[in-house]
């Protein structure tokens, strides 16, 4: 092929797969913005632009309704596997920070907004949400009907979806969607786990950190081993803070392994996926009921009750948003709770002689929480380290050390 046919080939392809905008700072400064496509395993095609990383990536797509946070979102390893929508309308402008992780990582499958801000302005911003992205290699596509999108989804329900800048043939993206896994099934917390345990002892040490609720038990050091199977870094800030040392597992880790470290209690956190799926967990909670205090958090709220005899089941279009209302039935107060969850626990199938449930969703009255009416057991599903209350929830690491305090007493 001669130099001029290459030449005319490479315009002819930007000419189709790029625009050019101008930067508001300087005019003569052009950006190549790439096309992108998402496509819905119900035949549904969104043409946009990607911003982050480019290439082609599936997986469950969900929406999100939080105004704020999207990066903690975005680093929250219960959302791997999923590539996540924003519905408010411009993502980006206050950039990424060190500060706000949720894991070391972005863990999303992908990303969609409406308007992606190209250049951000706050004083904590270190660099632009599309410049991390596609260091991490996560693909986003912007320039989308994301209210069209959610509406969709809460009709239809979370589907199966690719996004792609490499291949925008639509019969060859549905193709890929339809052989791609769906999301009931799947055992995710193996591919997020750390690899081998570890110490944690760092605290929220910044200006918006939370204020301690005082339980009785806090003046000692409690040793908590926590199973990973997705855990969030303010989940093990917010329990270090409560005077609690930890030890991070992998979420294979034996029941026996976790009774020969003597600890005071132990934690089992969030995580992505199926919580059926992962039959390890629940064997291995089975053995430890009884014999520590143990506090669950939602993948961890759902092995519980599947421990329990319970069973889960898959939301239609889950509860992922940061103002959900959760009553707390105990004391009667409503509680404005962060989610993340695509499964829920049937209460119905957990035995009420045993079983006390202490929470409730305000919205669609699936199970929040629950606790154990002998044993030292207690969990929920939403997520009290993420505080959009922002003090609502926070009483619940105070009651896990002072259920601790009373074994000991």
């Amino acid at each position: 092929m001669s130099v001029s046919a290459v030449i005319q080939r490479t315009k002819s392809y930007i000419i189709q797969n790029f625009r050019k905008i101008a930067s508001p700072y300087n005019s003569s400064y052009l950006i190549l913005i790439m096309k992108a496509k998402l496509v819905l395993e119900n035949d549904t095609i969104f043409i946009g632009e990607s911003f982050g990383a480019n290439g082609e990536t599936t997986g469950e797509v969900v929406f999100n309704t939080s105004i704020t946070g999207y990066q903690e979102i975005l680093t929250d390893p219960s959302y791997s596997g999923q590539i996540v929508t924003m519905t408010y309308p411009l993502i980006g402008n206050y950039g990424v920070n060190s500060e706000d992780l949720e894991s070391v990582k972005p863990q999303v499958a992908g990303f969609v907004v409406k308007e992606y801000s190209e250049f951000p302005s706050n004083f904590r911003s270190m660099e632009s949400l599309g410049n991390w992205l596609a260091k991490h290699n996560i693909i986003g596509i912007q320039g989308l009907d994301t209210r069209m999108l959610t509406k969709m989804i809460r009709s239809v329900g979370a589907m199966r979806g690719i996004i792609s800048t490499a291949d925008l043939d639509d019969y060859s993206l549905l193709a890929k969607v339809k052989k791609s896994p769906q999301m009931a099934g799947l055992d995710l917390a193996s591919r997020v786990t750390t690899p081998k345990s570890y110490k944690w002892d760092e605290v929220d040490r910044t200006q918006f950190a939370l204020p301690l609720l005082k339980p009785a038990a806090l003046g000692k050091k409690w040793n908590v081993v926590v199973y990973d199977y997705g855990v969030k870094q303010n989940i093990l800030r917010r329990l270090t803070s409560y005077g609690c040392n930890l030890t991070v597992l992998p979420a294979q880790t034996s029941a026996e392994d976790v009774l020969n470290m003597k600890p005071d209690g132990i934690f089992l956190s969030n995580g992505p996926g199926d919580p059926a799926a992962v039959t390890y967990a629940i064997e291995n909670i089975k053995k430890l009921i009884g014999k520590k205090p143990i506090f669950g958090i939602c993948l961890g709220h759902q092995l519980l009750a599947l421990a329990l005899g319970g069973r889960t089941f898959k939301l239609k279009f889950g509860h992922r948003g940061a103002n959900h209302p959760v009553k707390n039935l105990k004391t009667g107060s409503v509680e404005i709770t962060s989610q993340n969850h695509g499964f829920a626990v049937d209460p119905d199938s957990l035995d009420t002689k045993s079983i006390e449930i202490t929470h409730t969703n305000l919205n669609d009255s699936t199970n929040e929480g629950f606790r154990h009416r002998s044993l030292p057991i207690f969990s929920v599903q939403y997520h009290p380290e993420a505080s959009p209350g922002p003090h609502d929830s926070d009483y619940l690491f105070a009651q896990f050390v002072e259920t601790m305090g009373n074994q000991h007493s």
